[in-house]
C-alpha cells in the first residue's frame, strides 16, 4: 500500500494546495546609483522566521501596534538575508531600515548607496529560502506595475539590476522547473491522477486520459493567467477537491477506463484554474509572458507524465504479485477499492476544509 501511504501524507498539509511560500520585492536603481529596496512578507511568515507575534489569525491581519513593538527582530532577519552589492561582491552602504504594516503582511524598506561601487549592481535575497528551499521571491525591477520581473529561489538568489532582462532561454528553464515542481507539490492533483488510472492496464486509455487532462487544463490555465476568465479560489479549490472525491468514488461503480477521458477533460478545466492561481501568485515576466506561460504548462505536463509513468507500472507489478493465476494477472479489486477509499476520504476532507476556510 505504498501508493496509499504516499497520498495520505497530503492530509497533514493545509487545505489549500496552492498556497505559495512567497515573498515579494521591488528594487529600484536610481541615476545616482542609489538603490531602494522594499520587501513584502506575510505576517505569519514574519512571525515564523523572526519569532514574533504580529499576525492575528482570527482577523487575517497584522496588528499595527505589534508591528511597531516587534519591528526589531523582523528588520534584523530581513537585513541579514538581503544584500545590495557590486558584481565583485563589494557591499553598497545601507541606510536606516523601517518596517510598516500592510494588511496581512509587512513591508521592509531600506536604501543603499552604491556610489563607491563600480560596475553592475546586484540584488541578493535569501528571505524565506533559508527556511524553506521551495520558497520563491518575485522581484519587480523598477517602478510601475509593468516593471520587469525576476523570480528568485534557493538556487537563484540574485539578480543583476543593470543587466538586460533575462533571456528567453533562462525564462523557459525557470518556469519549466517551476511547473514540474508545482505538480509534484500539488498533492491534490497527484491524488486525482492516481484515482483516474487505478483500473488502467493498457497504454491507450492512459494516453487518452492524460491528453484530455492536459488539453483541458492548458485551456483554463491560459485563460485565467491572462485574466480572460477568472474564477475565485474560494470556488476553484473546493471544486478541485470535489473532483478528486468523485473520480475516486466512481471506481466503485465502473471499470470502464476507455471512456474516462471525457470526465477527465471536464475536471481538467477546473484543475487548470488551480494551476493558474499558483502561476499568478508567482507572476509572469512582462517581456516574456507567452514563453513563461508555455514553459510552466509544459512543466506541469512533464510532472504528470512522470507521475502516471510511475503509478501505472507499479499497479501492474502489484497485479502480478497479488494474482492467484500468475499467467493471467488481473487488477486486484481489493487494491483499487482500498486506494479509492483513501482518496475519497482525502478529497472529501479537502472539500470540507476548503469550503469552511473560504
Amino acid at each position: 500500500m505504498l501508493l496509499a501511504g504516499a497520498i495520505a501524507l497530503g492530509a497533514i498539509a493545509a487545505g489549500q494546495a496552492h498556497q505559495v511560500n512567497l515573498s515579494t520585492a521591488r528594487v529600484t536603481l536610481s541615476a545616482d546609483r542609489s538603490v531602494s529596496v522594499e520587501v513584502g512578507l506575510k505576517g505569519s511568515d514574519a512571525d515564523r522566521l523572526a519569532g514574533t507575534a504580529i499576525f492575528d489569525a482570527g482577523r487575517d491581519q497584522v496588528d499595527p501596534a505589534r508591528v511597531t513593538a516587534m519591528a526589531g527582530p523582523i528588520i534584523a532577519y530581513v537585513t541579514a538575508h538581503v544584500a545590495v552589492t557590486g558584481a565583485a561582491g563589494k557591499a553598497c552602504a545601507p541606510g536606516t531600515a523601517e518596517l510598516v504594516p500592510d494588511g496581512d503582511g509587512v513591508i521592509f524598506r531600506n536604501h543603499f548607496s552604491c556610489r563607491d561601487v563600480g560596475g553592475d549592481i546586484v540584488y541578493r535575497s535569501t528571505v524565506l529560502t533559508d527556511a524553506d528551499p521551495a520558497a520563491r521571491q518575485v522581484v519587480l525591477i523598477g517602478e510601475g506595475d509593468d516593471a520587469p520581473q525576476a523570480l528568485l529561489d534557493a538556487a537563484n538568489t540574485d539578480v543583476t539590476l543593470s543587466a538586460p532582462a533575462s533571456s528567453l532561454l533562462s525564462t523557459l528553464e525557470r518556469y519549466l522547473l517551476t511547473g514540474i515542481e508545482h505538480i509534484f507539490l500539488g498533492y491534490d492533483h497527484i491524488a486525482f491522477l492516481v484515482a483516474v488510472v487505478l483500473w488502467a492496464r493498457r497504454l491507450v486509455p492512459v494516453i487518452k486520459v492524460v491528453t484530455a487532462f492536459t488539453v483541458a487544463h492548458s485551456i483554463t490555465l491560459s485563460l485565467a493567467t491572462l485574466n480572460v476568465v477568472v474564477i475565485p479560489s474560494a470556488i476553484v479549490e473546493p471544486a478541485i477537491a470535489a473532483s478528486i472525491a468523485y473520480v475516486a468514488m466512481e471506481n466503485f461503480f465502473t471499470r470502464n477506463i476507455d471512456n474516462r477521458w471525457r470526465i477527465t477533460f471536464a475536471f481538467g478545466l477546473v484543475h487548470g484554474f488551480g494551476f493558474a492561481g499558483a502561476l499568478r501568485a508567482i507572476g509572469l515576466p512582462t517581456n516574456a509572458v507567452i514563453t513563461a506561460l508555455a514553459a510552466f504548462n509544459i512543466g506541469v505536463e512533464v510532472g504528470q507524465v512522470v507521475i502516471v509513468s510511475i503509478v501505472v507500472p507499479t499497479l501492474i507489478v502489484l497485479d502480478r504479485l497479488m494474482a492467484i493465476d500468475k499467467t493471467k494477472p488481473v487488477r486486484a479489486i481489493a487494491l483499487v477499492y482500498a486506494l479509492s477509499a483513501v482518496i475519497t476520504v482525502l478529497g472529501s476532507y479537502w472539500f470540507l476544509t476548503r469550503v469552511f476556510d473560504a
